[in-house]
């Protein structure tokens, strides 16, 4: 059987580090209204701001961790597919970026002319947020749609909480913990509060008290993207054995002045570092590849950082990338739908 495809997406980067091609990716992926939520004239005006001086920074941080192949995302998740190849005896392993290329809606498109029938569309997200798993799904339903694709599509859904991908993360992870280390940092990529709070069901989740995305009831934890992450970060800390106080999480990567979920991660690496911790881990559970997310922003500004605070070490420890069980773990999850 070959003809249901297995396809994985993933956020997307850059074609090069010019300042160009920066501005070109920015553009895209800042002017998706489930990344900026606000009304298109806003978000123009906002966009074409940030548009002025945000490529050519980026593009320095870009070319401080470009790999001779290209993009670290792009080729991680090249690599994931290669390793996929043996688990899905379906039909072909494919791979999108929802921004940049491989664009998604042409991977879709070239699929079904080679007489693909299905496609087992694969987020590669743990976490579900509508700036990233909505927005895949969206632009692959309107592809399909608008272009009378003879395409019938399942989605794989977040597996944030699946004991196979906490199985994963300890495999992948275990050779940097079995070294002494004073403190585990769990940091994931985060989001404008508002984001959550439009699509708590119940009116008056997030943010009421401290503990409140962590006793989330079952509704409001299918949409909160915090309470996800700190399951996950739970789960992970308890599969490892590691005792309460020596991890924490926290969410990094915020952009403009609205107010985004807490704790911050550049705030904890001050205050890790100024309580006496000397050797600091650090972990990217939100992300499945290792990005500018990881690799610059806290592998090299959040390692300086943590050093000037008074910490002595911060280990990076890389993302699943393409673990040989993480593959297998992808594989069963995309099985299970």
């Amino acid at each position: 059987m070959t003809d249901h495809a297995l396809l994985l997406v993933n956020l997307g980067s850059p074609a090069s580090t010019s300042v160009a091609d920066v501005r070109r990716y920015l553009n895209q992926f800042l002017m998706d209204p489930y990344v900026i939520d606000l009304p298109w004239p806003v978000r123009r005006l906002l966009v074409s701001l940030i548009l002025i001086k945000r490529p050519e920074q980026s593009a320095h941080a870009y070319a401080s961790i470009w790999w001779d192949e290209g993009s670290p995302l792009v080729v991680l998740t090249r690599r994931l597919q290669a390793a996929m190849h043996a688990h899905w005896p379906h039909g072909p392993v494919e791979v999108a970026m929802r921004y940049g290329q491989p664009a998604l809606p042409e991977v879709l498109k070239r699929l079904a002319a080679q007489g693909v029938r299905k496609v087992t569309l694969a987020p590669l997200y743990p976490q579900f947020a509508d700036s990233t798993v909505t927005t895949v799904i969206e632009l692959a339903t309107q592809t399909i749609a608008q272009n009378r694709l003879p395409l019938e599509m399942r989605v794989l859904q977040p597996f944030y909480d699946q004991p196979s991908y906490i199985d994963a993360l300890v495999a992948s992870a275990r050779p940097y913990l079995q070294d002494d280390y004073d403190h585990l940092l769990l940091s994931f990529h985060g989001l404008p509060e508002r984001h959550l709070k439009k699509l708590d069901p119940t009116g008056n989740h997030c943010f009421q008290s401290a503990d409140c995305c962590q006793q989330a009831c079952a509704n409001v934890r299918a949409v909160c993207y915090r309470s996800q992450c700190l399951a996950s970060a739970a789960a992970f800390a308890k599969a490892m054995g590691i005792a309460d106080g020596k991890w924490s999480a926290s969410f990094q990567s915020r952009l403009g002045r609205a107010k985004w979920i807490e704790p911050y991660t550049e705030t904890r690496l001050d205050e890790l570092a100024k309580a006496g911790v000397k050797r600091l881990l650090v972990m990217c559970p939100a992300f499945v590849a290792d990005c500018i997310e990881t690799l610059e922003e806290i592998g090299d500004r959040g390692r300086e950082q943590f050093i000037e605070a008074g910490g002595e070490e911060l280990v990076l420890v890389p993302c699943l990338n393409d673990h040989p069980q993480w593959a297998r773990t992808l594989a069963r999850l995309c099985e299970e739908g």
